[in-house]
C-alpha cells in the first residue's frame, strides 16, 4: 500500500440534506422529491459524489438509507453496480437505530434492533463495506426531571448491549463503529472514555467525529489519541465551538447542531495535529468529509478535498 492509499475519502449523504442543492423550499420537499422521483433523486446524489473527487459512500437516514437504495435500483446487486460504474465505493452504513428506539434496554427492544442491524449489515457486506457506524442514545436535558444520571451502571447496561450486537455483527463480517455524536452518551471526552472502558475492544470500535467532539466541549486530537487503536473510520468535519451546557436535547438537537458546524478549516479542529495524530498512529482507513446540509456540496466537498491534499497529506506523509 502506497501512502497516498493509506487515507481514503467519502463522505456522509447527509451532506446532501439541503434544499438548496435541490432547488426546493424545505426538508419536507426533499422527501417527496425522493419519494416520487427515486431513480433522478439517487442518480443526482451519486454524480455528486462522484463529482467531488471523494470515492467513498456512507449511507445514513431515510431517504439516503440503504432500504431506499435498493428500492431505487431493484436489487442490492443493481446498487452496487450503480456505485461500481461510477468509481464508487459503500465505505459504511450509518445505523440510527439506537437513538430512535427509547428505552432499548428492555429485552423486546433489543431484539428488534439486532434484527434491523442483522439485515443491514448482510446488505453492507454484499456491497463490500465491512463498518457500521452507530449512534449512541441521546443524553438528558441539563435539569430535566426526573434526573437520569449518566452513571457506571447505567453505562455498564448499555455497554453489554453494545458488546453483544458487535459479536452478533462480527459473525456477519461487519464491525461496529460507535459514532461520537454531540449530546449522546458518546461524545464528551469522560463519557467516551467511560464506554470504551466498559466494551470489549475485539467487537466495539470508534467512529471519531471532529466537529461533533468540539460541540460537546472536548478536545478530538487529545480524545483519539487515548483511544486511536480503536479507530476504524472517520468523520472529518469542523466547528465553530462548544454549544451552551443547557441546549435542550430533544428531536430538534440535530438541527441546533447545525449553525455550530463550519467549512472545512473555519473552525476550532486543529487540522495539522489531527494529521500528525493520524500519522504518528499509523492509521489506515476512510476519512469521511461530512458536511450537515450544505447547499453546494459538491463544491465544498472538493474545496475540502483540495485542502486535505495541499496542507495535510504532506504531514500525515
Amino acid at each position: 500500500m502506497t501512502t497516498g492509499e493509506k487515507l481514503r475519502f467519502g463522505v456522509d449523504l447527509v451532506t446532501f440534506f439541503h434544499p438548496g442543492f435541490w432547488e426546493v423550499e424545505d426538508y419536507d420537499a426533499i422527501i417527496e422529491h425522493a419519494r416520487t422521483e427515486p431513480r433522478a433523486f439517487w442518480d443526482k446524489i451519486l454524480d455528486s459524489v462522484q463529482a467531488s473527487g471523494v470515492t467513498g459512500v456512507e449511507l445514513t437516514f431515510s431517504p439516503f438509507n440503504w432500504q431506499d437504495a435498493v428500492k431505487t435500483y431493484g436489487s442490492v446487486e443493481a446498487f452496487a453496480g450503480e456505485l461500481s460504474r461510477r468509481g464508487l465505493t459503500l465505505c459504511s452504513g450509518f445505523f440510527a437505530e439506537l437513538e430512535a428506539a427509547g428505552d432499548f434496554t428492555k429485552a423486546e427492544a433489543q431484539a428488534a434492533i439486532i434484527a434491523k442491524a442483522e439485515k443491514y449489515a448482510d446488505f453492507l457486506k454484499a456491497c463490500g463495506s465491512d463498518i457500521m457506524v452507530i449512534g449512541a442514545p441521546l443524553r438528558q436535558t441539563l435539569g430535566a426531571q426526573p434526573v437520569e444520571f449518566y452513571d457506571f451502571d447505567r453505562a455498564k447496561v448499555i455497554a453489554d448491549f453494545l458488546n453483544r450486537l458487535g459479536a452478533t455483527l462480527y459473525a456477519r463480517g461487519v464491525r461496529l463503529a460507535l459514532h461520537t455524536e454531540a449530546h449522546s452518551i458518546f461524545a464528551a471526552a469522560r463519557d467516551v472514555d467511560l464506554m470504551m472502558m466498559l466494551t470489549d475492544p475485539a467487537y466495539v470500535h470508534m467512529c471519531p467525529d471532529t466537529a461533533h467532539v468540539i460541540v460537546a466541549g472536548s478536545d478530538p486530537v487529545q480524545l483519539v489519541d487515548r483511544h486511536h487503536e480503536r479507530m476504524i473510520i472517520a468523520h472529518w468535519k469542523d466547528a465553530i465551538g462548544p454549544m451552551p451546557a443547557d441546549t435542550p436535547i430533544d428531536e430538534h438537537i440535530h438541527d441546533r447542531h447545525r449553525p455550530y458546524f463550519c467549512g472545512f478549516g473555519l473552525g476550532r479542529v486543529d487540522w495539522p495535529a489531527w494529521a500528525r495524530l493520524l500519522r504518528d498512529r499509523h492509521y489506515q482507513g476512510w476519512a469521511i468529509l461530512e458536511l450537515d446540509a450544505a447547499p453546494n456540496p459538491v463544491r465544498d466537498i472538493a474545496n475540502g478535498l483540495t485542502l486535505v491534499r495541499q496542507a495535510l497529506l504532506p504531514i500525515y506523509r
